[in-house]
């Protein structure tokens, strides 16, 4: 068979000819997100013995050269973003066949239903789903995203032989929204602490490429343009702040796809709290590591979220964080710091205030410390690849028995 992944004609090998246990994920896109990034580290991580091939059902984004780069194939399928096409279905029918994996892996709602059904009309029931979104304040999602959830909710019990969930909240949630409860595992999200780590010179690079002293305070949130990331009610805990002359004459810096003086609507949120000049839209990045490091302060303000990677990503970095209480924001700060409630701007304005008068007298790097040993002992990156392994193989191994 032969595929397009970006130009040109690839022949697809038959995963078995490599001779080691194969894996072949499906994933909506490869853009910049947490899903996207967790697949990254996942395929990519040296110390395992499991094969990775990633499809993609819309483009190459931002990871599929990266991938391929590293020796992982990555096949995108040109699927227009939010609509299921006959010839893409199929076009993923036939990928899968003459892949003839061991397991599929799928990441978030969309691609849980559209490669979940084409993977059992495949043939393939060595299948799990994986489900990112916290579940929560599904009315602000969009309609296909609700719609998709119901779908697969009502197909949870017939296609997938397992469902990995990135956090405990989050496959709470989907149970009570009619998941089957009995195909849920648990598996958090693991982090390259190699990469993730104190980097005092990477961080004022880039404090020096956004023009930011580093005697200056700098808060900072690492979220992409989206209701449910509530920057709104980041900018009115800010606002609060500076009114009240309790800021110590801090700069925000906000790091994202949208996060950019284009975004209209974010730019009326920044002047209705009086906040021009204070706020610094930088747009999305290719160096987390370095954001987190110039920050002082790591700002959480979603009002729900799954496991978000941003908190892990900052603490890792030694970066001391202010988060609402969303998903399993709680247990991954375990403690080291502030957890409010959301949508909450007074609560979270004090946090803040709090944090950074902590910052001021101890200093960032010791009020950091406890985070970053919280992350080394919770979330080390082997132990995911190690999790998610015995996901698939357990998989794979019932669908063998079922076939004796």
């Amino acid at each position: 068979m032969s595929v397009r992944p970006t130009a040109g004609h690839r022949r697809v090998e038959p995963a078995g000819a490599a001779g080691r246990f194969t894996v072949v994920h499906v994933i909506t896109g490869l853009g910049q997100g947490g899903a996207e990034a967790v697949l990254f580290r996942l395929a990519t991580h040296p110390a395992q013995s499991v094969r990775h091939i990633v499809v993609s059902l819309t483009d190459e984004g931002l990871y599929g050269t990266r991938l391929r780069a590293v020796g992982v194939a990555v096949h995108a399928l040109g699927m227009a973003r939010g609509r299921l096409s006959a010839r893409g279905m199929w076009a993923l029918i036939r990928l899968l066949r003459a892949l003839r994996p061991d397991a599929v892996q799928t990441w978030m709602y969309h691609a849980d239903l559209v490669g979940g059904v084409a993977a059992r009309l495949a043939g393939i029931r060595a299948l799990a789903w994986g489900i990112r979104n916290s579940g929560a304040h599904l009315q602000r999602s969009s309609r296909s995203a609700r719609l998709v959830l119901r779908l697969c909710a009502l197909l949870s019990g017939i296609v997938p032989a397992a469902i990995v969930c990135a956090a405990q909240n989050a496959a709470q949630r989907h149970r009570q929204l009619g998941y089957r409860a009995s195909r849920m595992v648990v598996v958090p999200n693991g982090y390259d602490l190699s990469r993730f780590a104190r980097d005092a010179e990477s961080g004022a690079r880039m404090r020096a490429v956004w023009g930011v002293p580093g005697i200056v305070p700098l808060v900072g949130c690492v979220a992409r343009w989206d209701p449910l990331k509530d920057h709104r009610n980041l900018l009115q805990a800010l606002g609060r702040l500076v009114r009240e002359d309790r800021d110590g004459g801090l700069q925000c810096v906000l790091v994202g796809r949208g996060m950019s003086p284009a975004n209209e609507g974010l730019a009326a949120l920044i002047d209705a709290e009086g906040l021009r000049g204070r706020v610094l839209l930088a747009g999305p990045s290719d160096d987390v590591p370095a954001v987190m490091n110039a920050l002082d302060l790591h700002v959480l303000s979603s009002c729900a979220e799954g496991f978000p990677n941003v908190l892990a990503e900052a603490l890792a970095c030694g970066t001391p964080c202010v988060s609402t209480d969303v998903g399993d924001a709680g247990l991954i700060l375990g403690g080291t710091g502030p957890v409010v409630p959301p949508e909450q701007p007074a609560a979270l304005a004090d946090a803040i205030a709090a944090a950074l008068s902590d910052i001021a007298v101890r200093g960032r790097d010791a009020v950091g410390h406890a985070g970053r040993e919280r992350v080394l002992a919770m979330f080390d990156l082997q132990r995911m690849v190690d999790a998610y392994a015995d996901v698939w193989r357990g998989v794979a191994r019932a669908d063998r028995r079922a076939e004796r």
